[in-house]
C-alpha cells in the first residue's frame, strides 16, 4: 500500500495562493510536462488573461510554482502515483488547482 498523501498537492497550492493573492486572482493556466525518462519537470507553457508576467517574475511566484511542480512530479514518481508526467495548473479567483493528464496529452 502506498503512503501517497492525497492532500499533498492541494495543501501546497493553497499555501502558494495565499502568498500571492494578486497573481492568482487573474485567470490563467500553466501547462507542464516532465522528462520522459526521469521524474523531473522539463517544460511549462503559460496562458494568462492579463499581462502580469513582470509581476509573476518579480514576486517569486514563477520560481515557487516551478519548484512545486518539480516536487509534485518527484513525489508522484516515488509513490508510483499515476498520472505523473503531464498536467495543468489552473488559477483565478484566488485559487490554484492541479489537473493531471495521461502521458502524451500535452505537446509544449
Amino acid at each position: 500500500m502506498s503512503n501517497f498523501d492525497q492532500s499533498f498537492e492541494s495543501t501546497r497550492l493553497a499555501m502558494l495562493a495565499q502568498q500571492h493573492p494578486e497573481i492568482v486572482k487573474v485567470k490563467g493556466k500553466i501547462v507542464f510536462n516532465a522528462e520522459e525518462d526521469e521524474d523531473r519537470l522539463s517544460g511549462t507553457s503559460w496562458k494568462l488573461e492579463e499581462d502580469i508576467f513582470d509581476k509573476i517574475n518579480e514576486s517569486g511566484f514563477k520560481l515557487h510554482i516551478i519548484e512545486l511542480l518539480d516536487n509534485f512530479i518527484q513525489y508522484r514518481g516515488q509513490h508510483n502515483e499515476l498520472p505523473k508526467k503531464e498536467g495543468v495548473i489552473h488559477f483565478g479567483d484566488g485559487m490554484l488547482d492541479i489537473e493531471w493528464l495521461p502521458n502524451g496529452s500535452i505537446k509544449l
